[in-house]
């Protein structure tokens, strides 16, 4: 890049310094059932492979370990456009076969990086046997060569290496051992044991500079709480529990009109559409203006959603200025306060719209122990991925689905329940308004960071109205009504709906009987 301008004097000056590219790329996904994730599976008989397409080279210009050592290096990695593309079509095949348990690159911080990585998502151990590789065992296990390890199961060895000979990568495919139930990272070369420490303590260490970071920024509570999670070795990971079965959805001829009501700054409406759609009702976008202007108005409506995002930017507290819009507002508020008594209607307000719903209380029957939603504990926003189990209350839009352990997508900054009363939670329990309460990966209910993002008491985060016909939570099951959204799932599930789709059956459900 050169930069040339004139002085007071009318003399050129120029600087020339070294050009900046930045590339953004796009690419279609075929089928997103068929991935593969880094955590290593807990299965027997597993082996791991070295996927090197550049070779035997290990050349540590650039490295993480180079620079920790104040240096640059003289080579760098690279790879001949040639070898990559056969890299990548034989990863392809090998993924289009199902022959990948996991998978992960190893261009980031070399082997023993990625091995590492690998071990933690997987909180299983590993043994790395650097025999195979013709190179010094430092170099081998920090250059950051183009390359990528895959878990496969050692009964599929031959399919394996029919793959690579296809693509002529035959020579450059090396076993370097396999994950183990020892808890340890261990590293061998020549039948020597050049290094092992538990994988709990390395992921402990891995993990230190993110508390102390997240300690200054967030809540440091919060930041100690998620930390010393790690050092669970028990911990048995995610753990869901499905008490009813998923059938597809049984869509009658007619299809029940439900809004989807959405406010400047609401951006979750194409989903919740998706998920009632997928249900059987007709989902008709509906904005704030619509009725304001009076071009629609709720009586053409059985079912009513408020859908997540951030209305007015937030910048009047979570969900309170959408809420004031219409609580200010004559002809609005009468038609809410309509709509809401009529018995053969229902509400669902998620995120933004939970927090909304819950400060039109006044104009909803039944909610008089719903709780306000106020700033998380850990002080952030939190988007994550958690357990919840569905309690037994009388929201229609969870029959059938009590005692289940299910994950969710919850996205929020403001969804810390707080109620008005010390005695309001064992009332709310004792009436059944209570639905929904974070767990921990026990299944127990829990206020401990991060599996319960929000800090709310009792980790309880959705609650529904006496007679049961208007829901708020703050979790997001429209993201999850389908089996592919789950960012996590046991194996024996299968087939496309996902567990979160009964909520919206059971709408419907309700729709036509009323």
């Amino acid at each position: 890049m050169r930069a040339v301008w004139e002085d007071s004097q009318g003399q050129d000056h120029k600087i020339v310094a070294p050009l900046s590219l930045v590339i953004s790329a796009f690419a279609p996904v075929e089928n997103v059932r068929r991935v593969a994730t880094p955590d290593l599976k807990k299965k027997p008989d597993t082996r791991l492979l070295l996927l090197a397409p550049g070779g035997s080279q290990h050349r540590l210009g650039g490295s993480v370990l180079a620079q920790v050592y104040n240096q640059v290096g003289n080579q760098s990695p690279d790879v001949t456009p040639q070898d990559l593309r056969r890299f990548y079509d034989a990863v392809q095949e090998l993924l289009a076969r199902d022959l990948i348990l996991a998978y992960h690159d190893r261009s980031d911080g070399g082997l023993f990086t990625t091995v590492a990585e690998m071990a933690f998502g997987g909180r299983t151990g590993v043994e790395l046997d650097l025999s195979a590789l013709d190179s010094d065992p430092l170099a081998a296990l920090f250059a950051e060569e183009i390359g990528a390890l895959i878990q496969y199961s050692a009964a599929q060895k031959k399919e394996i290496h029919q793959v690579l000979e296809h693509h002529d990568l035959q020579d450059k495919a090396h076993d370097v051992g396999q994950p183990t139930n020892s808890g340890q990272i261990a590293v061998l070369h020549s039948g020597e044991t050049l290094f092992s420490q538990s994988t709990n303590s390395l992921q402990q260490i891995w993990s230190e500079l993110t508390w102390k970071m997240q300690s200054l920024r967030d809540n440091p509570q919060c930041a100690l709480e998620e930390f010393e999670n790690i050092a669970d070795v028990r911990d048995p990971g995610m753990q869901f529990t499905l008490t009813y079965p998923l059938h597809p959805p049984r869509i009658g001829a007619i299809r029940p009109r439900i809004a989807i009501l959405r406010e400047q700054g609401i951006n979750g409406q194409v989903e919740m559409a998706a998920a009632f759609d997928t249900a059987g009702f007709d989902a008709v976008d509906l904005t704030m203006t619509d009725l304001l202007a009076n071009r629609s108005h709720l009586r053409n409506f059985c079912g009513l959603v408020a859908c997540g995002g951030f209305s007015y930017g937030d910048v009047l507290g979570a969900g309170a200025g959408w809420a004031r819009s219409i609580l200010f507002n004559e002809n609005l508020r009468e038609m809410f306060a309509t709509f809401f008594a009529r018995p053969d209607t229902f509400g669902l307000g998620v995120c933004n719209g939970c927090q909304m719903f819950s400060h039109l209380a006044e104009l909803i029957p039944g909610t008089e122990l719903w709780p306000q939603f106020l700033r998380n504990r850990s002080e952030q926003f939190e988007a994550r991925y958690v357990t919840v189990e569905v309690l037994e209350s009388c929201s229609i839009l969870l029959s059938g689905m009590t005692g289940s352990r299910l994950g969710i997508a919850c996205a929020h900054g403001e969804g810390r329940a707080v109620f008005a009363t010390a005695n309001a939670v064992t009332e709310a329990l004792a009436k059944r308004q209570i639905c929904l309460r974070y767990v921990d990966n026990y299944g127990r209910p829990t206020e401990r960071y991060p599996f319960n993002p929000n800090g709310s008491i009792q980790g309880i985060t959705s609650l529904t109205t006496t007679d049961g016909r208007v829901t708020i939570m703050m979790p997001h099951p429209e993201r999850v009504f389908r089996m592919v959204q789950l960012s996590y799932k046991p194996e024996d599930w299968s087939g496309e709906e996902g567990p979160w789709l009964r909520l919206f059956q059971n709408a419907y459900d309700f729709a036509r009987q009323s």
